[in-house]
Order: C-alpha cells, then sequence, then structure tokens
C-alpha cells in the first residue's frame, strides 16, 4: 500500500533556551561591571564597553534566531507550499518552483528553495553532540520525507552534484 503525498504544517525541533539565558546574564553583568568601576571612579579599560556591547549584541542575535525558529512554520499542500517565520512570508506554487539547492551540512542538510521572485531555507534534521551523546536537535524532523515531497510534487530533477551539495532544476 503506498502512502499518499506528505500535506500539512510541519515546525522545526527547537533548542535549548539555556544558551540565550546565559549570553543575557553575561551581558548584564558585563553591563553591571562597567556601571559599578564608572559610577566608583576607578579606571575603565576601553577593552570593557567594547566587551559589553559585543556580549549586548550575541544576546539579541540568539534571542532573535532563538524567535525566528519559534515563529518557522513549513506547509505542504496539493498546489505547493509554504514558508513563514516571523521575518519573511513565502507561498510557492509547485510550478513556481525553479531550482531546490542541497547543501551538506554536520547538522542537517540546508533546503535551499528558488522561485522566480522568492526563496526560503529550511534545515533537515541535525543533531548536536558531545561526547557521543546527542544535546539538541535541529531543523525539520520530517525535512528528508519534506524534500521528497518538493521534489515529487515539483518535478525538479538532479542537474548537478557536487560534494555534499546536490542542485534540482527543470530539465
Amino acid at each position: 500500500m503506498e502512502a499518499g503525498p506528505l500535506t500539512g504544517e510541519f515546525r522545526p525541533e527547537l533548542l535549548s533556551r539555556r544558551g540565550e539565558t546565559l549570553a543575557w546574564l553575561t551581558a548584564l553583568l558585563s553591563f553591571s561591571a562597567w556601571s559599578i568601576l564608572s559610577f566608583t571612579g576607578r579606571l575603565v579599560l576601553s577593552v570593557v564597553p567594547f566587551m559589553s556591547f559585543f556580549f549586548l549584541f550575541a544576546a539579541a542575535s540568539i534571542s532573535l534566531g532563538n524567535w525566528v525558529d519559534r515563529s518557522t512554520i513549513l506547509r505542504l499542500d496539493e498546489n505547493g507550499v509554504g514558508f513563514r517565520n516571523g521575518l519573511r512570508k513565502v507561498y510557492l506554487s509547485w510550478s513556481q518552483i525553479i531550482q531546490i539547492q542541497v547543501f551538506g551540512s554536520k547538522w542537517g542538510r540546508k533546503v535551499r528553495v528558488l522561485g522566480k521572485e522568492s526563496h526560503f531555507d529550511f534545515r533537515t534534521l541535525g543533531e548536536l553532540t558531545m561526547g557521543g551523546e546527542v544535546k539538541g536537535r535541529m531543523g525539520f524532523l520530517q525535512g528528508e520525507q519534506i524534500l521528497r515531497q518538493m521534489l515529487a510534487s515539483s518535478g525538479l530533477k538532479e542537474v548537478e552534484h557536487s560534494d555534499n551539495n546536490v542542485y534540482y532544476a527543470r530539465t
């Protein structure tokens, strides 16, 4: 018995927010140290403000990335594929997809779906390991099935294969 086409809404696996919390605490501590040194009249090395703003930028970047991941939805239906992540919203019918690029990666394969006027990227499932133990997962659990469905429904064929990268297009 053959399964029907893969349809529905899919969300990526989410990483722990522990790193985000640590980044914000580091930024807070560095700004606190800078403030205490300044208010007590002590010498503040020029590296202290630089590092404080660096930690603030890193924390904000991590928070933005986590927000984007938590807002991401990929939807497959009989007519096409939709992608939304809080920063971009794309819908491509199967005939509008002109190319799919797949890039090998240590943490799940990166898939770029290109239409004539828009595109989006997603990752297949990847696992973060330390000492042989899985510490986190990222990307779409069904990422490989989503990729296969997109290739089948759009009618794209492999046109180039180099190293871990594969390009699909209309032939």
